[in-house]
């Protein structure tokens, strides 16, 4: 008989209830209202977006990568396992209950990656951190974005002014990246006006399917070619 999913942790949110569930040693979700945003048994989409995003730099010699939400930590920790020792990894979670999460409960899921000292942790939103790197005066600038947000690109984002896949924030993202970075970008399913907002900002994009976690989990890999985006900053 299975076990029954017991409840070890709760905080309120705008969006509703935020709550940390467990059966068993390792079997974990995380709920938003009743609903569930991410099951620790099934990872394999956020693990195929870390090592795609991150596995070109893995003979760099101090890549800065930038993560967008943190969940559960599969993404960070098949990043850093495509990453040298001297790369650092700036991770923006909105909710600090779940950097809690990843320290405590969850921390064993990924060998506690979230303490791995090439990391840093800020309570953050991701779309203004990348404001920041986007900037003309940008002291310098990341080898890779990877958003691994619970919404994802979707048929209704608004094609301009959505903050982190509308047109004008992939081309901020651009600005963001150096000549040869890779914007990375889970998804639930595939977007084709996301694929061609990518295109027209001057991304060389693929997706790429996982086979796992439902039939449209698709991640959206573009590399900065020679196009002609240009940031509204």
């Amino acid at each position: 008989m299975a076990q029954a999913w017991q409840t070890i942790d709760r905080v309120p949110t705008e969006a509703g209830l935020l709550e940390l569930r467990k059966r068993g040693n390792r079997d974990f979700l995380i709920t938003l209202a009743g609903q569930v945003l991410m099951n620790s048994m099934a990872n394999r989409s956020e693990v195929a977006l870390g090592q795609l995003a991150g596995g070109h730099l893995k003979h760099s010699t101090q890549p800065l990568v930038l993560v967008g939400g943190l969940g559960m930590g599969f993404t960070l920790k098949a990043v850093l396992d495509t990453l040298p020792a001297a790369a650092r990894v700036v991770v923006a979670e909105l909710n600090p209950v779940v950097l809690a999460w990843c320290r405590g409960p969850l921390s064993a899921l990924t060998d506690h990656a979230v303490a791995d000292a090439r990391v840093k942790v800020e309570i953050y939103d991701v779309a203004r951190l990348i404001h920041r790197y986007a900037k003309d005066d940008a002291p310098e600038k990341l080898d890779a974005v990877i958003l691994d947000l619970y919404t994802g690109p979707y048929v209704r984002s608004h094609s301009r002014d959505d903050p982190l896949y509308g047109s004008t924030a992939i081309n901020r993202t651009r600005a963001a990246l150096k000549p040869d970075g890779v914007f990375a970008v889970w998804g639930e399913d595939y977007d084709a006006g996301f694929a061609k907002r990518l295109a027209k900002a001057g991304f060389v994009s693929t997706r790429h399917r996982s086979g796992r976690g439902g039939t449209g989990h698709v991640v959206y890999l573009g590399r900065k070619g020679a196009g002609a985006g240009k940031a509204t900053l």
